[in-house]
């Protein structure tokens, strides 16, 4: 039976009384059963300025829904602020979060036979988790970014939430006053709208306009802005005709939309997240994808643009320079993307750039032209070595120091080795290893934003680095090396580090080693025995119980009934 049918088998027929009865009460007419049900899944809420907007998108696209001729029918899930979160307890929670948001869009549509959704997010584990969503269901589907917040300004230089972060160690090592720190903290972050730099967020919404499920120009628009509405408008629109075309998520999130995706995040100077994030998509939609994909896909394409966290510019200073589809018309023309992959809309990648300027304009520097890269090649590399044998992921573009050798200073968990920093115990030549906050051990592979802006402020970016088995901050730049896979808490090599052990990061080679011959290690190894899992009972324990690696995309549906789980 057609995909479009599905809700007439529900609505149509004398037994099906009941279920139009229920309809009716939630303002179904005589003429309205034979019309898609959509479903919305809004993510608003007033936890975090990234979904603060969500709500008045979520109107808007009722409204064009009814006027398209669907039937709109919205229900809520849930976001998790990182930036409120980082540095704590509750940023075990982020993570996890993306899994939840997925299973309750899962469930919502699944279980009520919808036709169709529109997904609309905002914060970073709303985005994967829709499109993780779509890829299961694989019925018509959209996602709607609820836009960047614009920067904040303070004694003429742009700033976001990064900036309060830094501005915490700038203070801790004497550099700035205690009412400097408060002005930091007041003009970061002026109104609604994810994190402004090229971050999680944004990195996220550009992969999904690359991949096609999102409308072109969409994921760099401020939040706060009419076109961001009248964007959501449209793409309610376009999903009715999806569903008359019968175009579903798997038609679009093939093999060559993540490649398409992978390149343009690389052009941009993307997230380390979005590593994570576009496997378990990948996973999802059953496309083959590993992590040494993005090592072979970075060597191929420059970075191009001059954002944040390393960069000058934030996303609505990309925006205004021709946005993602600049990018992308660029990549195209050099054969780097699949101008044949199909989009939302029922044109491919290629159609929809086709008016697109072949070059940035030359009153503008946030693109860079082709012959004048910020990078030539991509800034998300995957090292491997005894360390990492599954890989883990650094961004390596722009380090001053692209090999070091240095003694591990080790900790057992994030808030030690920011009590350290911030004690000035840290010094030049130092690894810090932060370890057991992987995605099973955290559990939830936290984000260490806290750890390296405090190094950052302490004016030690270029002379200490970082390993860990939890993730980094879309905000975070420097010297550090995350997802090290295996974790620690399954046994992988990083649990073995002791105190001052040498530790070569070599990112021309993508390497990550432990300078302990393997005899030493096979002891340590011996001698090692996994910590009691932190939580026993709740969403936490259940997470860590099913978890997989981060090199696979830390993933809670793998083999899950094969005995096979990684």
């Amino acid at each position: 039976m057609p995909l479009n049918q599905r809700s007439k088998v529900v609505t149509q027929g004398p037994e099906r009384t009941a279920n139009r009865a229920m309809l009716r009460a939630v303002g179904f007419g005589d003429d309205d059963f034979t019309k898609p049900i959509v479903g919305v899944a809004n993510a608003h809420s007033t936890i975090t300025p990234c979904n603060l907007s969500l709500g008045m998108l979520t109107s808007r696209v009722e409204g064009a829904l009814r006027q398209a001729g669907a039937m709109p029918q919205t229900f809520g899930t849930i976001t998790i602020s990182d930036g409120i979160s980082m540095g704590t307890e509750g940023m075990k929670y982020s993570l996890v979060s993306r899994e939840v948001i997925a299973d309750s869009i899962e469930t919502a549509c699944m279980g009520q036979s919808m036709d169709g959704v529109v997904t609309i997010g905002g914060c970073d584990k709303n985005m994967p988790g829709a499109l993780i969503a779509l890829a299961r269901m694989n019925i018509p589907g959209i996602f709607i970014y609820g836009g960047t917040i614009k920067p904040g300004h303070l004694d003429g230089r742009d700033l976001t939430v990064v900036s309060a972060f830094e501005a915490v160690g700038q203070h801790s090592a004497g550099k700035i006053t205690d009412a400097e720190l408060l002005a930091v903290e007041r003009a970061a972050c002026p109104g609604a709208g994810s994190c402004g730099g090229m971050f999680t967020a944004n990195t996220m919404s550009s992969a999904f306009e690359a991949m096609g499920i999102s409308l072109f120009s969409s994921s760099t628009m401020a939040a706060e802005d009419s076109e961001k509405a009248d964007s959501a408008a449209e793409s309610a629109r376009v999903l009715v005709r999806a569903i008359e075309q019968n175009i579903r998520p798997r038609d679009i999130l093939t093999r060559k939309a993540f490649e398409n995706a992978i390149i343009v995040t690389m052009a941009l100077g993307g997230s380390t997240n979005a590593v994570l994030h576009l496997l378990a998509i990948a996973h999802a939609a059953e496309v083959p994808l590993n992590i040494d994909d993005f090592e072979e896909l970075r060597t191929k394409v420059p970075v191009l643009c001059d954002l944040k966290p390393s960069g000058r510019y934030v996303a609505t200073d990309l925006h205004a320079a021709g946005g993602v589809p600049q990018v992308m018309r660029m990549l195209l023309d050099r054969g780097l993307l699949h101008g044949d992959a199909l989009t939302i809309t029922g044109k491919t990648i290629a159609e929809t750039l086709k008016d697109v300027p072949s070059e940035p304009r030359a009153d503008q520097d946030v693109i860079r032209a082709w012959d004048n890269p910020m990078y030539t090649q991509g800034h998300l590399a995957i090292l491997k070595g005894n360390l990492a044998t599954e890989g883990a992921v650094a961004k390596i573009s722009g380090v001053k120091k692209p090999v070091i050798t240095g003694p591990a200073r080790v900790f057992e968990s994030e808030e030690a080795s920011l009590a350290a920093i911030l004690a000035g115990s840290i010094c030049e030549g130092d690894i810090l290893v932060i370890r057991y906050e992987g995605p099973r051990g955290g559990p939830g592979m936290r984000e260490m934003l806290s750890p390296t802006s405090a190094i950052i402020g302490k004016g030690l970016g270029d002379s200490v680095a970082l390993i860990t088995d939890g993730r980094f901050s879309g905000g975070t730049y420097g010297m550090v090396v995350g997802h090290v896979a295996p974790e620690a808490q399954v046994g992988g090599a990083i649990a073995l580090i002791h105190e001052g052990d040498l530790i070569t990061i070599d990112a021309q080679k993508r390497l990550l080693q432990l300078e302990v011959d393997d005899d030493e290690l096979d002891r340590r190894r011996a001698d090692w025995k996994a910590p009691a899992p932190r939580y026993k009972r709740g969403v936490l324990a259940k997470y860590s119980k099913l978890v997989s690696s981060a090199s696979l995309g830390a993933v809670t549906d793998l083999n899950l009934f094969d005995g096979d789980r990684v």
